[in-house]
């Protein structure tokens, strides 16, 4: 499961209405290799929907994430920060070990 909070949901819509997407472009939510611990979050917006795809839906917005990745993401949740620390999506994911200063990469 992969959910996400109030502000996350907020910025959501605010950057798909920015972006002219349409509801059905979701969160693709995935890991890939590389960062300086390892592993790196990609975070997008996706109209397909793949036969691997697992769906979760919170708050209204249907995030995927592809097979090999939620082994790494279950139990995240997306949060969306924009204070004096930084402004952007952040990942607080139980399953890292380790993670880097800037919040992108992590280890398991």
């Amino acid at each position: 499961m992969i959910s996400i909070s109030e502000k996350a949901k907020e910025k959501i819509i605010e950057i798909r209405e920015k972006e002219n997407q349409s509801e059905n472009h979701n969160i693709r939510v995935a890991v890939k290799g590389g960062g300086c611990s390892g592993l790196m979050y990609d975070l997008l917006f996706d109209a397909q929907i793949g036969e691997k795809d697992q769906i979760f839906e919170d708050k209204g917005i249907k995030i995927l994430v592809d097979k090999k990745s939620i082994l790494y993401l279950a139990g995240t949740i997306l949060e969306f920060s924009d204070g004096l620390n930084g402004k952007g999506f952040q990942f607080v994911n139980p399953n890292a070990t380790r993670t880097c200063g800037c919040g992108e990469s992590f280890s398991v």
